[in-house]
C-alpha cells in the first residue's frame, strides 16, 4: 500500500507558520540535557567549603560577588526554555527551604546526563521516568533510616549543623559568630502556637517561625565583621524628634500608636468663610486644643517613649518635652510590629482608647547611639523578646550583602530543624548510601526499568564526586574508597541481621581536605527536610524535562 502524502506536484504542506521553530523527537530530549548539562556546569564550582566565587555584572553595571547557587542564576540571563526551568528549581528550593540550591541544580543536571545513554538507545521516556520514580520512592526509604532525631536546644549538634551549611560560604571566617547568630535569632523568633489536634481535645504545639517578618537584618558598613551582633530586643534608624528628649531610659514603658499627633486636615477640600476676626483665633484654638487633648490622654497614662507611624506636630513635641516623654515619629509599620512582639506593647489606634494593658514594659533598656553618621534608637535587653535586629558591620556594601545572603541561608536551616527536627550525615555521606542502596536494590528489578533505576544511583555520587574535585584530590580513587567504604557496610549488615537489616554508615569526604571521615565523627549534619526536597525536587524535574518532545518557539504573539 502506497504511503499517503500531498497530491502528486505539490509541495510539502505547511502547518505552522514558516517562522516558527521546532524540534522535536529526540532531537529536543538531547537538546534539553544539553541546556540541563551546561547550568550544572556553571554552578559546579561552587559546592562544598572549597567552592569558587562567581563575579556577574548586571546590565546597569553593577556586579554581585557570590557562591550561593540561587543567586547567580537568578542573575544570570538565560535564552533555553529548558534551562529556564532548571533556574526556576533553585528559586523554589530557596523558598522552600532555604539551602541546598547549587545541590538541587547539580543533582537534576546528573539525572539527565544519566538519562541520556538511554534516550539514544531508543528506550521510550516514560519507561525512564517510571524508573527514575521508583528509585525516588527507594532513595527516599533510605533516608528515613538514615535519619538521626535532634534536640533543638542541644546548641552543639545545632552548631555543627549549621557549620555545614555556612562552612561551604564566604563567611566561613568568621563561622563562630555567624553560627551563634543564625542559632539565637531563630529561637528568639520561634514561637509555639497551640494547633488542635485532628479527633481529640488535646492542642498540639507548633512551631511558628517568622524569619522574614520579625528577625531584621540592618546592614550598616563600616567596622568589622566580628562587631555583627543579635539584639535581645530591637533597633531602628530614627533619631528623636526634639534635642531635649531623654536619650537613655531604663526599663521604659514603650506606647505605640498608629495615629498621627497633629492636627487632623479635612478629607475632602473645605472652605471656611469668616466674618468675624475672633472666629479665626477661635478656630486656631481649636485646633491647639484638639492636639493638647491628644497628648494629654497620652501623658495621662505616664508613658517614657511614644512611637508613632504617622507625623508629631511641634505642638506635641512641645507637650512631650515638657512631660518627659521621649517620642518617635513616622516609623515603618514593620519596625512597630517588631517592637511591639519585643516589648510586649499593643499598637493603638486611637488615643482615647489607650488602656493600660496595651503599654509594653518588657523592654529593660531604651538607648540611642551614633553609629557612623547616623543616630540608631535600640531597644534592648528584652524580657522573651519575640522579634530581634541582627546588626551586621562590614568592609563594603558587596561584603555585607554576600554575609546577609549566608545568614539567611543559615537560618533558614536553624528552621528547618525547629520544624522538623531530623539531620542527615553531611558531606556527601547521605547520596553515598543512597547510591550504594539503591545499587543493590537495582539487582532485584528485572526488565528494562533495572538501568534508569540504577543510573539514579549513579547520578547521587556526583555530590561526593563534585566535593572532591572542587578540592583537588584524586577524584576516582576517592569516590571508589568512598563507594567501597559503604558498600562494606552493608556486607556487614547482611552477615549480622540478614536481609532486611540496613547499615548506619555515615562515611563522607571532609570537604576541606578531601580525605575520607566519619560524619558521626567529624560532626557534619544537615537538615532532613532539606535533604529530601533537593532529592524529590532533581527527580521530579529530571523527570519532567524527559517527558518534552517537542519546542516550538515563535508562537503566536498576543493581539493577532
Amino acid at each position: 500500500m502506497a504511503t499517503q502524502g500531498p497530491p502528486p506536484g505539490m509541495g510539502p504542506i505547511m502547518v505552522l507558520n514558516s517562522k516558527t521553530q521546532r524540534t522535536h523527537g529526540r532531537q529536543a530530549q538531547l537538546g534539553n540535557i544539553a541546556a540541563a548539562r551546561a547550568v550544572a556546569d556553571i554552578i559546579r564550582s561552587t559546592l562544598g567549603p572549597r567552592s569558587m566565587l562567581k563575579m556577574l555584572l548586571d546590565p546597569m553595571g553593577g556586579i554581585v560577588i557570590t557562591n550561593d547557587g540561587n543567586c547567580i542564576l537568578r542573575e544570570v540571563d538565560v535564552s533555553h526554555p529548558t534551562a529556564k526551568s532548571m533556574i526556576e528549581l533553585s528559586r523554589s528550593q530557596d523558598e522552600e527551604v532555604g539551602d541546598g540550591t547549587t545541590s538541587v541544580i547539580i543533582l537534576a543536571g546528573e539525572m539527565l546526563i544519566n538519562a541520556e545513554p538511554f534516550v539514544r538507545a531508543n528506550i521510550h521516556p516514560t519507561v525512564i521516568v517510571r524508573g527514575y520514580n521508583y528509585a525516588l520512592q527507594e532513595a527516599l526509604a533510605i533516608c528515613e533510616k538514615l535519619a538521626l532525631v535532634v534536640d533543638v536546644n542541644d546548641s552543639d549538634k545545632m552548631k555543627a549543623l549549621v557549620q555545614s551549611c555556612i562552612g561551604t560560604k564566604f563567611s566561613s571566617r568568621w563561622n563562630d559568630t555567624m553560627i551563634d547568630m543564625a542559632l539565637k535569632a531563630v529561637l528568639t523568633v520561634a514561637r509555639a502556637i497551640p494547633t488542635p489536634t485532628v479527633g481529640t481535645d488535646a492542642y498540639s504545639q507548633k512551631m511558628e517561625v517568622d524569619i522574614k517578618r520579625y528577625a531584621k537584618v540592618e546592614k550598616i558598613p563600616g567596622g568589622e565583621i566580628a562587631d555583627c551582633a543579635v539584639l535581645s530586643g530591637v533597633m531602628f534608624n530614627k533619631d528623636v524628634t526634639h534635642s531635649k528628649m531623654r536619650r537613655r531610659i531604663e526599663n521604659p514603658r514603650i506606647l505605640l500608636l498608629d495615629t498621627p499627633l497633629e492636627y487632623k486636615k479635612g478629607e475632602s477640600q473645605t472652605n471656611v468663610e469668616i466674618t468675624d476676626e475672633e472666629d479665626w483665633n477661635t478656630l486656631l484654638k481649636m485646633e491647639e486644643e484638639y492636639v493638647e487633648n491628644m497628648c494629654m490622654e497620652i501623658i495621662a497614662f505616664k508613658p517614657d517613649i511614644v512611637i508613632t507611624e504617622k507625623g508629631v506636630s511641634d505642638l506635641a513635641q512641645h507637650y512631650f518635652a515638657k512631660a518627659n516623654i521621649t517620642a518617635f515619629r513616622r516609623l515603618r509599620k514593620t519596625d512597630n510590629n517588631r517592637v511591639a512582639r519585643a516589648t510586649g506593647a499593643t499598637i493603638v489606634s486611637r488615643t482615647d482608647e489607650i488602656r493600660e494593658s496595651d503599654i509594653g514594659t518588657g523592654c529593660g533598656l531604651f538607648e540611642m547611639r551614633k553609629i557612623g553618621e547616623e543616630y540608631f534608637a535600640f531597644f534592648e535587653e528584652c524580657k522573651d523578646p519575640k522579634a530581634c535586629t541582627i546588626i551586621l558591620r562590614g568592609g563594603s556594601k558587596d561584603v555585607l550583602n554576600e554575609i546577609e545572603r549566608n545568614l539567611t541561608d543559615a537560618m533558614q536551616v536553624v528552621r528547618n530543624v525547629v520544624f522538623d527536627p531530623r539531620l542527615l550525615p553531611g558531606g556527601g555521606a547521605t547520596e553515598m548510601a543512597v547510591s550504594v542502596g539503591l545499587r543493590k536494590a537495582g539487582l532485584k528489578l528485572e526488565g528494562i526499568q533495572q538501568g534508569p533505576f540504577l543510573a539514579v544511583g549513579e547520578a547521587m555520587e556526583v555530590i561526593p564526586r563534585t566535593l572532591a574535585q572542587n578540592c583537588g584530590v584524586s577524584v576516582i580513587r576517592t569516590v571508589t574508597q568512598l563507594r567501597a567504604k559503604h558498600a562494606a557496610a552493608y556486607e556487614e549488615a547482611e552477615k549480622s541481621g540478614g536481609d532486611g537489616a540496613f547499615p548506619k554508615c555515615n562515611w563522607g569526604l571532609d570537604g576541606t581536605t578531601g580525605k575520607l571521615v566519619d560524619m558521626e565523627e567529624f560532626g557534619i549534619w544537615e537538615p532532613f527536610s532539606v535533604k529530601i526536597q533537593t532529592i524529590k525536587t532533581a527527580v521530579e524535574s529530571a523527570c519532567m524535562i524527559l517527558r518534552i518532545d517537542d519546542i516550538v518557539s515563535g508562537s503566536k504573539k498576543k493581539g493577532y
